[in-house]
């Protein structure tokens, strides 16, 4: 039963040899990557707004700064994708700056980049879910209660559809990113037409809520310090850049420059909207109380002259591509633990495909850390974005310094031009790392900056353990397993078939030694297994154990612990015979069992056997 709901969700397992089929080409590619980049226009400059008018308190002073600093932000974007599109060809097996770090600036700098882009991943994922639901409450203005309930509703359904596959998944969700864009770009063209042409004004009063409206009329300055944390909230525009060099293995041959050409596609696309995006913003003037909707779809009711067709189909594309951009931490979370697994810092179980050839745990594993984060933050966007600028920028940096140390090493053709934007790049990069985490540390900045380096102790204590194992099951030269002499103990419950048959397989493993041993509690229940013991009249020797206090586990380690004591040279076989019946009534036997076998898988020199016990189909 369970095997064909896991089809019917998940899908027909695919086999190995068919992996190049399930390859991206660029337009699938485009909505599986960079989504999460191109979602961030709907909301980066709310996010500078954030800022201006919910923290700084300046009131119609906020829409000067807005486009000088949407023009620093698209500038710094043009130095990462031209940095990150050097990186596609320079390493094209992907990982991104983990990789780059790992080959050009050490262990600890490649761990500390890996661990800022899955903490990032993470937050991707709580971010854009959290946006999405934002957006549909701004045109319904649904119960803030079902916030919560809602993101989770659609962390499971990402789940769900990444667990299919990434080439199933990408077509799925190719459509509405598409969408989201056309959309998008209507309305900046519309907007900016009816503000040049048709001299289209601010957003009226009528429009905005009372909170907006005494927001509006606040007239503190503008400080340096607030005017650094409005830059570093709208530098989240730049998240998700770095995506397509994490993952262009899963791009269709030549690899390297399908990945290239898409990364240009995306940022085009990202510069072009964000920089629209908030032109309009400064002339439209969308006043937002803490409480409001998005910006953006303050100004498409304003351009679109009310709540019609095109207001909302914007909201609806909003919507979806806001969820849909957790689709891009889903295809790359899961891929880079995979890689960092493989080099020993993670659990080898990231490194393991599904059926579907996904790395379904680390799918697995990203949707229940993010959806433990949205419930941890009530699924508030404002809150949740400043944990995740600091680990964006802290792996641009050190991708970027990775590759200034890559040219200087190989001086390949044109690399002095590379290490010129690879080194601004760097640079600045690591400068707004500083700010988001010096001016929003109080709000929530400092919790990265913690959980990173925590993090990259994790991936060592991990990684020291796979070393330890590595030596201490290391063949020297010349080794031989030495000869031990074989003892095998049955464990006797009551004498039935299974135990007759336990004692005829340890039989024939020809052991040195053979007993059978049986855990009572009173005298009663010793005198009736020895009395069947002698009645079937078994060929082995069997002990009894009293145990006045019900206990298995511990008198069956004591009396093995007895049996090493007399011959410290033997290998102990744990034969232990144990029921199988249908799997609604299974959970019913062999708990005791269960628990002896877990303690003794760490007892040296031990060998656990179970022995099945089929009851029969019409045991139910």
């Amino acid at each position: 039963m369970f095997a064909t709901l896991k089809r019917l969700v998940i899908g027909s397992p695919i086999a190995t040899a068919d992996e190049g089929h399930q390859r991206l080409s660029k337009k699938i590619a485009l909505p599986v990557f960079a989504s999460d980049a191109i979602s961030s226009t709907a909301y980066a400059t709310d996010e500078i707004l954030v800022v201006l008018l919910l923290q700084a308190h300046i009131g119609h002073g906020a829409w000067a700064p807005i486009i000088p600093i949407a023009l620093i932000v698209c500038a710094l974007m043009i130095i990462v994708v031209l940095s990150y599109r050097q990186t596609i060809h320079a390493y094209p097996s992907g990982g991104g700056a983990y990789i780059v770090s790992r080959e050009n600036l050490g262990v600890i700098p490649s761990l500390v980049a890996g661990a800022s882009l899955l903490v990032d991943y993470i937050l991707t994922v709580a971010v854009s879910v959290a946006g999405g639901v934002l957006a549909i409450k701004t045109a319904i203005g649904f119960d803030s209660k079902w916030t919560v309930p809602v993101c989770l509703l659609c962390v499971l359904l990402m789940t769900l559809a990444n667990l299919r596959g990434l080439k199933e998944s990408g077509a799925i969700f190719a459509g509405p990113t598409y969408f989201y864009v056309l959309m998008l770009i209507i309305l900046i063209v519309s907007g900016l037409y009816r503000v040049f042409v048709q001299h289209l004004g601010p957003i009226p009063e009528r429009l905005l809520s009372k909170d907006a409206i005494e927001i509006s009329k606040q007239t503190q300055s503008l400080g340096l310090f607030m005017l650094l944390r409005a830059f570093s909230s709208g530098a989240v525009a730049l998240s998700g850049v770095e995506a397509i060099s994490n993952g262009v293995p899963a791009f269709k041959k030549p690899e390297p420059k399908n990945a290239s050409t898409t990364l240009m596609w995306m940022g085009g696309i990202l510069g072009s909207c964000f920089l629209g995006v908030s032109v309009l913003a400064a002339h439209l003037k969308p006043y937002r109380g803490e409480h409001d909707g998005n910006g953006l779809g303050l100004m498409a009711q304003w351009i679109y002259g009310g709540k019609g067709v095109m207001f909302w189909l914007t909201l609806i594309a909003t919507f979806t591509i806001l969820i849909l951009a957790a689709n891009t931490a889903y295809a790359d979370f899961p891929r880079l633990s995979s890689i960092i697994a493989k080099d020993g810092f993670l659990p080898r179980q990231f490194a393991n495909r599904g059926d579907r050839l996904v790395f379904s745990n680390g799918v697995i594993f990203l949707a229940i850390v993010s959806s433990i984060l949205i419930v941890g933050f009530q699924g508030d966007i404002s809150k949740l974005i400043p944990l995740y600028a600091f680990g964006v920028f802290t792996g641009f940096t050190l991708s970027q310094a990775g590759m200034v140390r890559h040219h200087l090493r190989l001086k390949e053709p044109n690399w002095r031009i590379g290490t010129v934007i690879n080194a601004i790049g760097s640079i600045s990069t690591g400068i707004i790392a500083l700010i988001v985490v010096v001016s929003k540390f109080t709000e929530g900045a400092w919790i990265p900056a913690a959980l990173i380096p925590l993090v990259v102790v994790g991936f060592r204590a991990i990684g020291r353990h796979y070393d330890q194992i590595r030596q201490s099951v290391k063949v020297t030269e010349g080794y031989k397993s030495p000869r031990h002499q074989h003892l095998v103990v049955v464990l006797v419950g009551s004498v039935n078939r299974g135990v007759i048959d336990a004692v005829q397989y340890a039989k024939s493993l020809s052991p040195e030694r053979l007993i059978a041993v049986s855990v009572v509690a009173n005298a009663e229940e010793q005198r009736e297994v020895t009395t069947a013991w002698a009645h079937f009249n078994l060929p082995i020797e069997l002990h009894t154990i009293s145990s006045p206090y019900r206990e298995l586990s511990g008198p069956v380690l004591a009396y093995l612990d007895e049996l090493d004591a007399e011959n410290q040279d033997e290998i102990i076989t744990v034969v232990i015979p144990e029921f199988v019946t249908a799997w609604k009534t299974q959970w019913l036997h062999n708990q005791s069992a269960f628990a002896l076998k877990a303690r003794l898988l760490y007892r040296p020199n031990t060998v656990v056997t179970s022995v099945p016990v089929h009851a029969g189909k019409d045991v139910d």
